[in-house]
């Protein structure tokens, strides 16, 4: 346990010390972020992780979304899911799309972990009081494999650590990098992890956050890091990514999915290629329940275009804070941040 917390502690402050996007001066597209650039920039939402290091070869955890701090299954939000390639488990979309509501906290985690971890949530939610006479309860898991970083077979997450994962989930500052569902996973052959940004918009907060495991070749504000890197690493041919998107504005079901959409998009500017092994998913929710007037067609392009920003940026950000990470016989090296901002700087993608 002492190895175990110690080894934690060494990944909090090595990601503490490298800089989140707009650190850089890499600033992506025309709307002003809120104020902590984060998904929990939306009122109410807390996120929450566990991160899994033990020994040599097990690096990976859970993440927890919480849209807000009460009885979900009792105070469901309008929710809906985007499949942009459907090679992944998202245990609970079917419900998803035929009712456009969330029931439980929405989790993140290993491949193999998504039945442990679905079992976690519904005793979580039955446990709660006024469920005692509830006969169904619907979780929402998603995943990305992390098996080149962790001993995938062993399914190191369950009960408790979903449990650590929602009891230690907060609002404010969002953890980032690799940790939680990022501690083992790997995006355009560097680091990959946890990443989120939020947008401002028509008066209303788009939060996103990401878990990045997927190949192609970087691209950042446009300019060609990947390419000048020249760097070819693990996954840089496949892998998946979860995109959730939160926001504060009345959107109905039918919008949310078409804001959930709208994930890709983001996707596509950094690099991504969406390889035939990329389980590609966006889930979108609103905070604002029974609103009398939702959002009408006409008014929702600039929250499209605040997802598609805050998903771009969530994706830079979970590369540069991640850490190079060495387990289970391998080594990912994090981005290199000094190389990155010479690219960055000379391609005229930084201020």
């Amino acid at each position: 346990m002492r190895l175990f917390a110690l080894l934690c502690i060494a990944f909090a402050v090595a990601s503490a010390q490298r800089p989140r996007a707009a650190d850089i001066g890499l600033v992506v597209g025309s709307l002003p972020a809120g104020p902590l650039d984060a998904i929990t920039d939306v009122a109410g939402v807390r996120v929450g992780h566990t991160t899994v290091i033990r020994g040599d070869n097990i690096r990976t955890g859970v993440t927890i979304v919480l849209p807000h701090a009460g009885n979900l299954f009792r105070e469901k939000v309008p929710g809906a899911v985007y499949v942009g390639n459907a090679f992944g488990k998202l245990a609970g979309s079917t419900q998803v799309e035929e009712l456009g509501e969330i029931e439980t906290p929405i989790a993140l985690t290993s491949t193999l972990n998504v039945p442990r971890v679905a079992d976690a949530l519904l005793d979580y939610m039955l446990a709660l009081p006024g469920n005692e006479r509830v006969l169904s309860i619907n979780p929402l898991v998603g995943e990305t494999n992390d098996g080149y970083l962790n001993d995938i077979r062993g399914r190191h997450v369950g009960a408790a650590e979903v449990r650590q994962a929602i009891e230690g989930a907060h609002g404010g500052t969002v953890e980032e990098g690799a940790v939680g569902a990022g501690a083992g996973t790997v995006a355009f052959g560097f680091k990959g992890g946890i990443g989120t940004a939020s947008r401002r918009a028509g008066g209303y907060t788009v939060g996103v956050l990401v878990q990045s495991n997927f190949g192609g070749t970087l691209r950042m504000n446009g300019a060609p890091v990947g390419r000048e890197l020249r760097e070819s690493g693990p996954n840089s041919g496949k892998g998946s990514i979860l995109m959730v998107v939160a926001t504060d504005a009345p959107v109905d079901a039918r919008n949310l999915r078409r804001m959930a959409a709208r994930t890709m998009f983001g996707l596509a500017r950094t690099g991504a290629d969406g390889s035939n092994g990329s389980g590609d998913y966006g889930i979108a929710f609103s905070t604002a329940r029974n609103a009398a007037k939702p959002v009408a067609n006409d008014d929702m392009s600039p929250l499209f275009v605040a997802v598609i920003d805050a998903t771009e940026e969530a994706i830079y950000n979970s590369l540069l804070r991640a850490v190079t990470v060495t387990s289970n016989g391998h080594t990912v090296q994090a981005l290199p941040i000094d190389r990155t901002l010479e690219i960055l700087k000379r391609h005229g993608a930084v201020k």
